[in-house]
């Protein structure tokens, strides 16, 4: 009853996580991800982007660009605008103005298996192969499956809506180039002093110091294992050596269609599900 009592007063005074259940303004931009596709590297860019005068780092970003899932009502609703949020949720159609990372499935899984690890969800005797079925099917988390939140965002109309897609992969291997095209989505004039600036505040090397220096205080590592970091590899294509090939198998079997869709090659052989209805909204969606 008193655990009741209290989730209601949090509730009442919007001091409850924020989530999927807060004020949505016009002049809102949020940058969406499926969990562990690279939003927090993107997050210390984009941060930098809009905020040249600041030193970004984990003590500093749920206030520069917050954090939907771990900040609350109270907290965004009190963010100056015009407010960029960072969110994992499918689609929203309130959502108007939408940056999107998407990553290659194959590595999106092993991250997020070393963070389960981290974060204590799992021990390090649970199955791979559990992981990536519970993985395919879309019960780790509430943001549904990769391609389900993945085809919400890249299906949905485009009629009063801005909407930039960005793969991780290539932000990785050209940097600049898509800060810029986040840029101009964002309204903000860049030269390449400024763009320089950002790629080194979200360089993999300072982030991680970052993260030896302040991670038991920030929201998302605060309690979890130090002997994994939360900070990667920050390399693209791990999955070629470290997904068993069944595991490619499978999860080229769910969603082949949406990975060549963006680009990404298929190399199991394995037969993509077939969806009618998926197929024809993704290559209309491409015109």
């Amino acid at each position: 009853m008193i655990r009741k009592l209290t989730y209601a007063l949090k509730v009442v005074s919007g001091r409850d996580f924020a989530g999927r259940n807060f004020k949505v303004f016009p002049d809102d931009t949020f940058l969406v991800s499926y969990p562990k596709s690279g939003n927090t590297w993107a997050r210390f860019l984009l941060a930098s982007l809009v905020h040249p005068e600041k030193v970004v780092s984990f003590a500093n970003i749920e206030h520069l660009l917050p954090d939907a899932s771990s900040q609350t009502k109270h907290t965004l609703k009190s963010t100056p605008r015009p407010r960029l949020i960072k969110s994992h949720e499918y689609f929203d159609p309130r959502y108007k103005n939408v940056i999107y990372i998407v990553r290659d499935p194959r590595d999106v899984v092993l991250s997020q298996y070393r963070f389960f690890q981290m974060r204590g969800k799992i021990d390090d005797a649970y199955s791979l192969k559990d992981f990536v079925s519970r993985f395919i099917e879309g019960s780790l988390n509430n943001y549904g499956s990769w391609g389900e939140n993945v085809a919400t965002w890249l299906t949905a109309p485009r009629s009063g809506r801005r909407f930039l897609l960005l793969r991780y992969e290539d932000m990785l291997r050209h940097t600049q180039d898509e800060l810029v095209k986040a840029a101009a989505f964002l309204g903000v004039s860049v030269t390449p002093e400024m763009l320089q600036r950002c790629v080194q505040q979200g360089s993999a090397e300072r982030m991680r110091e970052l993260e030896k220096k302040q991670g038991k205080d920030w929201v998302v590592t605060k309690g979890s294992r130090t002997d994994i970091p939360f900070v990667g590899d920050a390399k693209a294509g791990g999955w070629k050596t470290n997904l068993p090939a069944e595991h490619v198998a499978q999860i080229e079997t769910a969603w082949g269609t949406m990975i060549q869709h963006l680009g990404y090659e298929l190399v199991s052989g394995a037969s993509p599900a077939s969806s009618t209805a998926l197929d024809a909204i993704l290559e209309q969606s491409t015109r």
